[in-house]
């Protein structure tokens, strides 16, 4: 579940800067950093894949940051970042505004260029990157909050934080399945804080509330997949609407909502075959672990959607290199950076 580089395999500090350079321009998106700590220079990054969203932790000497028009034009991943700054202190400006964060929040937008600088002997941030998309908010909304330093010592503030690392802590620990509920959750939560930080987000537009109730049943759906009995109408009633709104939230979807269930069901399944830790688990258990009660059902099913059956795709999959829902990059990690 994890990869790691040990700073004895990555050479110099020269090459361990570099190495920083590469691994976030390539995992989160195109930048320019620069550094007067070439010569004695360290740096950790972790990544934790959560499904909807993503939470990395990054401890590093000082780095100056420059993410420019061509820089978003080369690579845009169309996230906002959410940063929790853990260590030292990061001047950052974004869209007119800047401010100096130090143990606090604060949000940018990698559709935007910005710029930001590391002060102190050492940065520590966890940073949650969350595609706009999934967050039910006007993003007009959110340039007011780009580059601001958001308050994390109180309310929602404080119970987003205290999650995020209890997350980094624990999550590299977790099932898959356990880390995308929890990417569920991070995500309501971020939506929460950011909507307070808005003012009331009862006055959120029609649009947005109805955006944001349809990601939320996005994520039961995909917190219930492995439940036999999650049908359109018990989703209805948990959602307390009526069978025929909650079909017409699903309108302009590109799949009818059994669609995406059944959709979604055969993703995990067939995510779940590709793993070598359960290649000793029947096909069938792993087919009812996700909602298909029959084999015959499950097996018709999976080959109408990917033109080989379940038991072929494991003995595929048994030849390929296991994916990793966590990963690990130290390049001479800074002592205490967890």
């Amino acid at each position: 579940m994890q990869a790691q580089f040990a700073p004895e395999a990555v050479g110099t500090s020269e090459d361990r800067f570099d190495r920083f350079c590469e691994a976030v321009s390539t995992e989160v998106m195109p930048i320019t950093l620069s550094t007067r700590h070439a010569a004695d220079f360290q740096a950790g990054i972790r990544y934790l894949d959560l499904g909807v969203v993503r939470l990395s932790f990054v401890a590093s000497s000082p780095v100056l940051s420059r993410r420019t028009a061509a820089h978003v034009r080369r690579g845009d991943p169309e996230h906002v970042q959410l940063a929790l700054i853990t260590k030292g202190a990061l001047r950052i400006s974004q869209r007119r505004n800047e401010s100096v964060v130090a143990e606090g929040l604060v949000l940018t937008d990698t559709s935007r260029p910005s710029e930001g600088e590391c002060t102190g002997e050492q940065i520590e941030s966890l940073v949650l990157q969350i595609p706009r998309q999934a967050l039910a908010l006007r993003a007009d909304r959110l340039d007011r909050l780009l580059a601001q330093c958001l308050a994390a010592d109180g309310g929602s503030g404080a119970i987003l934080t205290d999650f995020l690392k209890t997350l980094l802590a624990y999550g590299p620990d977790c099932r898959p399945e356990e880390l995308r509920g929890m990417g569920s959750v991070a995500l309501d939560l971020a939506t929460a804080f950011l909507a307070r930080q808005l003012g009331d987000p009862g006055q959120a537009p029609a649009a947005a509330r109805t955006q944001e109730t349809l990601q939320r049943i996005h994520r039961f759906i995909e917190n219930n997949l492995g439940d036999p009995d999650l049908t359109p109408q018990l989703i209805a009633d948990r959602h307390n609407m009526s069978l025929r709104r909650l079909y017409n939230l699903f309108d302009d979807e590109p799949l009818t909502l059994a669609a995406h269930i059944r959709r979604s069901r055969l993703e995990r399944a067939r995510a779940d075959l590709a793993r070598g830790d359960l290649n000793r688990q029947p096909v069938q258990a792993i087919a009812a672990r996700w909602g298909f009660p029959s084999a015959t059902g499950f097996s018709r099913a999976f080959r109408e959607a990917y033109g080989i059956t379940p038991t072929e795709h494991r003995a595929h999959s048994s030849r390929m290199p296991a994916g990793r829902g966590a990963s690990q990059r130290w390049l001479g990690a800074p002592s205490g950076s967890g």
